[in-house]
């Protein structure tokens, strides 16, 4: 059986990352040529803008990762009837969060908007286009949540797949229809992007009432499990909340004291970041519902073994990737774009230093969630994240540059990475700080020392261009191969690696 689960996270994790690729490249293609269409400024107050809609999405963000925990959790016990219960209870408790998000949005996020926010007179207008047609895209999006955990849980990560042609296909007519046509950029820009969302989200609707029968609403009304629910989300809310403010927060933060050309750069960071991100969190996407099933059978030694294992692997491909990046953010922003904005190289790093820290946190997480017991976590752990908007804001009243949100960021992910740790022990006694320490923190600390040494050096004595991304980018993959497969894998997981090499290597013979 665990040799089943395996193969499927494998198969589900491939067939995540070539729906990544795709929207990553069209991704990047996208954001060169709207940052040239729109403009440092109006491109800097689309992401703001849309931050404000974003900041209420923390309701829907709880929501959606109940229902993930709540839908796996009844597939790892197959109570199919139960499982078609929470669905319809789910998505009712959706309409009711819409409806308080509409009136929050409409009331103090619009008040907000037009009061607080460092705007251009001259572009209030399209600001407010922008608002209202996120609030739109925001709307149909939380209606699809639900039909997207039920995808996640089952494991049909094909269908990610499939979509994506269509989404990076209908991205990339946006682009197109942005220098055909002379209406005002920005605002044609909200619309075409609600139009995708739109279009996608009947789709992946449309797929899940065909597929799976606890998709087909019927309105349902348990007292017990609404509470059971809301109470699960309730801290759960707490915990999105802090990560919504940490995130879009910080954006507002930075458009208080540095106006919309930070935001710009700050955007940019972000769209390399995600790049680099997406080959985690495809990978954790895989991950996720098995170790949850793993939860709900009882089978505790395998939900360990896999939250070791994944949380050394979601390091790896978030550090394999990285590195390159981080030697070389200045030329690489030079290649991507004509004129990157100014502190764009240094959020980058920053922002990718931190993901690499947050990528060890992310399978301690799910265990968290995976026992129900969530009040401790999220309080303690969301009360440490929420904290970075109120220290920068001190910071900057006292003067210091826009970067200090970032080394603030970078120390409480640490806080928590620890915090984390002490949680789970208290929530699964099986748990053990100290096996976790030296089987995923040492380990992962010494193949980046020495797997770095080597391409760090030399990159110092080559000047800037493509000479020193070609040779600093190559070493770092060789090195980064040869340590972690000699010193950041166990001697099984090197025997199937080996395994795997030497199958792959007669199917290419034999051909």
């Amino acid at each position: 059986m665990t040799s089943e689960n395996n193969k499927r996270i494998a198969k589900n994790t491939l067939l995540l990352y070539f729906r990544m690729l795709l929207i990553m490249g069209v991704s990047l293609f996208t954001v060169r040529v709207v940052l040239d269409v729109l403009g440092t400024v109006d491109y800097g107050l689309y992401n703001v803008v849309g931050g404000i809609v974003t900041m209420f999405a923390f309701l829907s963000g709880a929501m959606s990762t109940s229902s993930q925990r709540y839908f796996a959790f009844e597939l790892g016990r197959k109570n199919y009837d139960q499982l078609k219960k929470t669905f319809s209870m789910t998505l009712t408790i959706y309409i009711l969060i819409a409806v308080v998000i509409l009136i929050l949005a409409e009331t103090v996020g619009l008040w907000f908007l037009n009061h607080k926010m460092t705007i251009p007179s001259e572009r209030m207008e399209a600001a407010n286009w922008v608002y209202q047609f996120s609030i739109f895209s925001f709307m149909m999006t939380m209606f699809t949540i639900p039909y997207n955990a039920a995808i996640i849980a089952h494991e049909r990560m094909n269908v990610y797949a499939y979509v994506s042609i269509i989404e990076v296909t209908l991205k990339l007519l946006i682009v197109y229809l942005l220098v055909l046509f002379s209406f005002d950029k920005l605002k044609l820009y909200a619309i075409l992007m609600f139009s995708v969302t739109t279009i996608i989200s009947f789709i992946y609707r449309t797929y899940c009432n065909r597929k799976f029968e606890e998709c087909h609403y019927v309105f349902y009304w348990n007292k017990s499990l609404f509470y059971e629910l809301v109470s699960y989300s309730g801290w759960n809310l707490f915990g999105a909340f802090s990560g919504i403010v940490k995130g879009q927060g910080s954006n507002i933060v930075l458009n208080i004291f540095f106006g919309p050309t930070v935001n710009a750069a700050r955007a940019i960071a972000f769209q390399i970041n995600q790049a680099i991100n997406n080959f985690v969190t495809n990978f954790y996407q895989a991950v996720r519902p098995q170790i949850i099933k793993y939860y709900a059978e009882g089978n505790i030694n395998s939900m360990l073994n896999l939250i070791f294992t994944s949380s050394r692997f979601s390091y790896y491909l978030m550090f394999f990737l990285s590195m390159p990046v981080l030697l070389n953010t200045s030329f690489i922003l030079g290649l991507w774009l004509k004129n990157p904005p100014e502190y764009a190289a240094l959020f980058t790093q920053l922002i990718v230093i931190n993901t690499l820290i947050d990528s060890l946190a992310t399978p301690l997480m799910t265990a968290a969630h995976a026992t129900g017991k969530i009040k401790l976590y999220q309080s303690v752990v969301g009360t440490v994240v929420i904290m970075n908007i109120p220290i920068s804001y001190l910071f900057f009243k006292l003067g210091y540059p826009p970067e200090f949100l970032f080394y603030i960021s970078i120390i409480l992910s640490v806080i928590c990475l620890v915090l984390r740790q002490w949680i789970v022990q208290r929530l699964i006694h099986s748990f053990s700080i100290l096996h976790f320490t030296r089987k995923v923190l040492f380990i992962v600390f010494f193949v980046s020392i020495i797997s770095s040494i080597i391409p760090i050096i030399l990159s110092y004595h080559i000047d800037k261009g493509i000479v020193k991304f070609l040779i600093s980018s190559s070493l770092h993959v060789v090195c980064s191969l040869v340590t972690i497969y000699f010193i950041g894998i166990t001697y099984t997981e090197r025997k199937k690696a080996f395994a795997y090499i030497s199958k792959f290597r007669s199917r290419i013979l034999k051909r």
